[in-house]
């Protein structure tokens, strides 16, 4: 069932809270021997206040939205009471008394939170492993990856133990998931929800945003969560409307730039190329005008690398002094990369992320949306860190494989992630949605069109 098909189950009493606890804390015992998503649970406490909320509910309390539905969170979302431990030996027993914005704001909606999902160390890379509690495995085949760093809660919504999920994505960590998962991710523009106050409130690269089965969901759920703080400077202050999607099945009038290697950008993968590539009939089947440029993405590179490496050292750098010795050493490389950053690097950022916005600002002058792959290999064996190989030529940056993502959240664009199909393996495949910032609606309406005519999604994992 969708979020809004269990919202509406449960507010016409067709569905008890405790009953959809029960299912999803039975689904969890079901699934996770195999695929290891979900790493905490709180089963006293979800029973409790599913108990709660029914009682609520038979006395006739109006109640949020979603009240009663169950849902595991991002292991480096903090939860007030809930163990959060960033997938890091250094917090393996941290319980904040404090709950992360995006897990405040479910709440208030009415979600009960249940439990944590797998992450890698600190969210740093795109395969979901840590030493704490091991690796997560891919729904679609387990001996291969769910990708990161979201993929312990994309396995979940993949394995029908919630309907959608919290995460966050600095490179790709909701669409990479979502595409290996062969579900929705959206990636938002920055502020919808906002960074705040003590933490990191001018951080812009790293976003938290959804997961789901359904794009109405993520929609839905932008409706609930989305919105300024007021210790969230850079909050965006104006109504989003994104549940109000009005494309359908209609993309008439819409231009569309198709590029799914980004117009040679980057390197994808035959089998991946051919399923993102049969989009495109798809996309002039609903009446959209294709084109066949991507912009130029020169400087992104520069601008993901220096960015990503400035916001882990402001956000760990106080970690490394204590306890280097306990982190991965990508992990402890980028951080380091951060603090030996200059006055020179920041100011050659700040040029490129100027020149990166002028070429986008022009993109979107001619394209209403550009489409593209999510990722550029299938899913790979879940005991490598990363790819070996890209099209038979090894990879020595473990970077390369995720260029598709990470130029794009270089620019700061949205972007979304929706299933494409599946090789000739039976592996998913992702489709990548990118519109101008702000324009997260725009996004959700094509994705939203090209769903209701593939229902890619339908198909679901085996377990």
């Amino acid at each position: 069932m969708s979020l809004a098909e269990l919202a509406d189950a449960l507010a016409t009493r067709q569905l008890s809270s405790r009953e959809l606890v029960e299912a999803h804390l039975l689904r969890i015992d079901e699934i996770n021997p195999r695929v290891n998503a979900v790493i905490t649970v709180d089963a006293d406490g979800a029973l409790a206040s599913a108990t709660e909320v029914d009682e609520l509910r038979a006395r006739g309390s109006d109640l949020p939205l979603l009240s009663g539905i169950p849902m595991t969170h991002k292991d480096t979302h903090e939860t007030a009471g809930m163990r959060t431990t960033f997938g890091s030996p250094i917090f393996a027993e941290n319980v904040p008394n404090r709950d992360a914005l995006i897990v405040s704001r479910l709440k208030s909606a009415g979600v009960i939170s249940t439990g944590k999902t797998n992450v890698p160390e600190f969210a740093a890379g795109a395969h979901t492993t840590n030493p704490v509690f091991g690796t997560t495995r891919n729904p679609y085949d387990t001996a291969l990856s769910a990708s990161g760093s979201s993929g312990g809660a994309a396995a979940a919504i993949a394995c029908g133990v919630q309907a959608a999920g919290d995460g966050s994505d600095t490179g790709g960590s909701l669409r990479l998931p979502a595409g290996f998962n062969n579900i929705v991710g959206l990636r938002p523009s920055n502020g919808w929800i906002p960074h705040v106050s003590p933490d990191n409130p001018w951080e812009w690269l790293s976003q938290a945003g959804f997961m789901a089965r359904r794009v109405a969901d993520i929609a839905m759920l932008m409706d609930l969560c989305s919105g300024p703080d007021r210790m969230g400077p850079a909050a965006r202050v104006e109504s989003g409307g994104f549940s109000k999607l009005d494309s359908g099945k209609d993309l008439s009038g819409w231009a569309i730039g198709f590029a799914p290697n980004l117009g040679g950008q980057v390197e994808v993968e035959n089998e991946v190329a051919e399923v993102v590539g049969a989009a495109g009939p798809v996309l002039t089947g609903l009446g959209a005008h294709l084109s066949y440029e991507a912009p130029t993405l020169d400087d992104a590179v520069e601008v993901f690398r220096v960015a990503r490496a400035y916001e882990f050292a402001k956000n760990y750098g106080h970690l490394v002094e204590g306890h280097a010795h306990e982190m991965k050493n990508s992990l402890r490389d980028n951080i380091q990369a951060g603090l030996n950053l200059g006055v020179d690097d920041l100011f050659a950022l700040d040029d490129a992320r100027a020149r990166l916005w002028v070429a986008m600002q022009d993109y979107f002058s001619r394209h209403d949306v550009l489409v593209t792959t999510t990722s550029q290999v299938e899913p790979f064996a879940a005991d490598l860190d990363y790819p070996d190989s890209l099209s038979g030529k090894p990879i020595s940056d473990y970077m390369a494989w995720v260029y598709a993502t990470s130029l794009i959240s270089a620019t700061g664009c949205p972007a979304i992630s929706v299933p494409a199909g599946f090789s000739s393996t039976g592996l998913p495949v992702g489709l990548q949605i990118i519109g101008p910032v702000g324009a997260d609606k725009r996004v959700l309406e094509v994705a939203q069109a090209f769903e209701s005519v593939t229902n890619h999604a339908r198909t679901h994992p085996l377990l």
